[in-house]
């Protein structure tokens, strides 16, 4: 019974491909494909992130597939052609569609199809056959009213026939279901135009028709050419604006596939003051930004505040907290030398900035460019012990592995303790060939759990790469001073023998000169190849091959010169000799600079191993200097996204419809009743068989869209109220 046809609009034309094309495109299966499209073009925007630099893209997928990607428009999905054609014939499909099917719906709600036939209506699946009391027109005058007092619209028609008059009660209820096709597919072309209209649309139809390019340069936006900028009139855009405290901005950024384009606002932010609030697990909590709007045409300042889901609006375009980076934070760093014979020294500089230095390096100079990429003042870390990994299942315990995902829903598998370890510097080493590193150190020592507070210096060489971080122990002043000078005597062949001699004086008894003799001898090679002043002579690696230090050396000699059997037991001696060696050199260190010598207690031997480990993993650090941060002043800076959006409220308007339209053919069941009467061929008796009161044939049917257990129940009580028993006699035959 629905007059919503999936059919194509058939026009009249000579030309067959017109007739095809405007069928084909006025389908319904044709615009379920189109959006069948958009919605897997929408995830590939989700997964993948939408106007990043290329060389990231690079880095994640490869050259080839990075390009292959590039071409098919994936990194601005949004914005490529290929995706507004789709969205342009969607809008076209739907709103013919609609044109096709809205003039039949209107039709169908104003009708009531009263010429249904008898036989038509014995052939409904919902159908029943009865007498009522009455005459057939006054009989139909009563079912009518009671059928309009139950909410249903009701026409009667009067019929001649040759066995008689007929009279047809046509009621329906439930119209809002045709409704909701309309409102549901309206609603697509609503918010389909609204999204061509807040998308790049307008900058592409400005780059195509008024000359407008990108632009993929640098330098300082007062020096971008008017061919890259867009006016204050452009009448839908959404770019970024980022503000630094105590500045002000009227430029925002607009980022295309290839470059940017400058979006020219009619007004001025100043960003007065930032704050930012931290959960205990170091989540932003709150984003607010105190700022002033400054007219530029008349001079007026309105005094803002804006949150994240609390823009403010100002000449049709809306202000949104977006995010928050630094604004020009200046620093100050220590350059500590990772190599011997270096001195520490200061430079100063600014987050997003960068400064040139050159070293001496075999003899020549290697120009080095630092670039100062970030100061957070904030790390909250856990600090949590280690559960175990699923890896090795002599750490699996399966019992409780099931009963920690079991019971309560805030039940967590691992344990948190979060702790502010303090600010934290960023920074790249670009070299003189334009490769570079990525660093990332803290500013204070962090106490891991071992009771030795270390330095924490984060690298690695591309940014996909996790941090990895070699732990410096700090020294009883809180810093590096004295790692480095440790690392220093280690190089120095005299007190590497003296803290030898000093520690075989202290292991062996003076009556065992034999014994002294071996342990000395064990002890300089063990420190010397620590220190890595053996070289290769062990010949475990070819002599073109550049030295080993750390424990690296002395896990190689042992895999040269040790029988398999015995290297657990002679690592374990070595090491053992090892530490003895370097606490009388960090002892010897100490009174060459007039310092007090450490006691011999658990703290120094935790301080003297991490000391070991630190010395061995910084022959591999990636640098020939690391920077720590010693003082710096914060400068935030916010982040908003402006936007002025015409499109919305159609976009609005279409989702009001879609939750109409999709309500209303979910839930709401079109419904249509037929009862045909016509005169009883005899008279009924009257509840005493005393009388005969006149009655009526009745052939009612019901029809739905939907058939549901409630339309059976709906269908009995209306045959229950309608055809009912007549003055006590049973009900006439009657099937369903």
């Amino acid at each position: 019974m629905s007059a919503v046809s999936t059919e194509g609009f058939r026009i009249q034309s000579r030309s067959t491909a017109v007739r095809a094309t405007v069928e084909l495109l006025s389908s319904m299966r044709f615009s379920i494909s189109l959006l069948t499209l958009i919605c897997i073009a929408s995830v590939i925007g989700t997964i993948v992130k939408q106007n990043e630099p290329f060389n990231n893209y690079v880095n994640q997928f490869g050259p080839f597939w990075a390009e292959f990607f590039g071409a098919a428009r994936l990194y601005s999905v949004y914005s490529a052609w290929w995706f507004l054609l789709i969205l342009a014939f969607l809008v076209a499909s739907t709103s013919l569609c609609v044109a096709r099917n809205t003039p039949k719906i209107i039709a169908d709600l104003k009708t009531y199809k009263e010429n249904m036939r008898e036989q038509s209506l014995k052939a409904f699946g919902m159908r029943a056959e009865g007498v009522v009391a009455g005459a057939p027109e006054a009989a139909a005058q009563r079912l009518g009213r009671a059928l309009m007092g139950a909410g249903w619209r009701v026409k009667l028609q009067r019929r001649e026939q040759a066995s008689g008059v007929g009279w047809m009660v046509a009621a329906k209820a439930g119209a809002v279901n045709k409704i909701g096709y309309i409102a549901a597919h309206s609603a697509i072309v609503l918010i389909c135009i609204g999204g061509l209209l807040d998308g790049d649309l307008m900058v592409r139809a400005q780059m195509l028709f008024n000359g407008k390019t990108s632009y993929a340069g640098g330098g300082m936006i007062s020096e971008v050419q008017p061919a890259h900028r867009l006016s204050a009139s452009n009448p839908t855009f959404r770019g970024n604006l980022m503000v630094a405290e105590g500045s002000r901005a009227s430029v925002a950024i607009l980022s295309q596939g290839d470059g940017i384009m400058l979006q020219e606002l009619p007004f001025a932010v100043e960003l007065k003051k930032f704050v930012v609030e931290y959960y205990s697990t170091g989540m932003p909590k709150l984003f607010a930004s105190d700022i002033v709007i400054h007219d530029l045409q008349t001079g007026a300042q309105i005094p803002q505040r804006v949150e994240v889901n609390h823009p403010a609006s100002y000449k049709g375009v809306e202000i949104y907290q977006s995010s928050f980076d630094d604004g020009g934070s200046a620093v100050k760093l220590q350059g500590v030398p990772m190599t011997v014979g270096g001195k520490p020294f200061e430079v100063d500089g600014v987050i997003g900035s960068t400064s040139e230095l050159a070293r001496k390096d075999q003899g020549g100079a290697e120009k080095l460019t630092l670039e100062y990429t970030g100061l957070r003042v904030i790390n909250v870390e856990n600090f949590a012990g280690d559960t175990g990994s699923g890896v090795d299942v002599r750490k699996v315990d399966l019992r409780e592995s099931v009963e920690s995902r079991l019971g309560a829903a805030n039940k967590t598998t691992t344990k948190k303790e979060l702790r502010n370890v303090g600010p934290s510097i960023s920074y790249k080493l670009r070299d003189a060939s334009g490769q570079a590193r990525e660093f990332n150190n803290y500013m204070l020592p962090v106490d891991t759990g071992d009771g030795v507070p270390v330095f924490l210096l984060g690298a690695r060489n591309t940014p996909e790469e996790p941090l990895r971080y070699l732990r410096i122990p700090a020294d009883e002043q809180g810093g590096l001073e004295g790692f480095v000078r440790l690392r220093a005597a280690l190089s120095d062949a005299k007190l590497r023998e003296e803290a030898v001699r000093r520690y075989v004086a202290l292991a062996t008894d003076a009556k065992k000169p034999d014994m002294a003799a071996q342990l000395q001898a064990s002890g300089s090679r063990a420190i010397s190849l620590f220190a890595g002043a053996l070289g290769n002579e062990n010949g475990s690696k070819p002599a073109s091959l550049p030295k080993t230090s750390g424990l690296q050396a002395v896990s190689d000699f042992l895999e040269s010169r040790v029988p398999e059997a015995e290297r657990q037991r002679a690592g374990e001696v070595l090491v053992r000799i090892l530490n003895g060696i370097l606490y009388e050199l960090i002892q010897l260190d100490r009174e060459h600079t007039g310092l007090k010598p450490l006691p011999s207690d658990d703290k120094t031997l935790a301080y003297t191993a991490q000391t070991i480990l630190a010395l061995s993993d910084a022959a591999f650090y990636p640098a020939p200097m690391v920077f720590t941060l010693k003082d710096f002043t914060q400068v935030q800076a916010s982040v908003f996204q402006v936007a002025r959006a015409p499109g919305k409220y159609l976009v609005y308007l279409g989702c009001a419809f879609l939750i109409l339209g999709v309500f209303a053919m979910l839930y709401v069941r079109e419904r249509r009743i037929w009862i045909w009467l016509t005169d009883a061929p005899t008279p009924v008796n009257g509840e005493q068989g005393s009388q005969a009161i006149i009655g009526s044939r009745a052939v009612m049917a019901l029809s739905t869209n939907r058939k549901t257990m409630d339309s059976d129940r709906e269908f009995e009580r209306l045959k229950s109220k309608l055809l009912g028993p007549l003055m006590g006699n049973p009900m006439p035959r009657s099937t369903v």
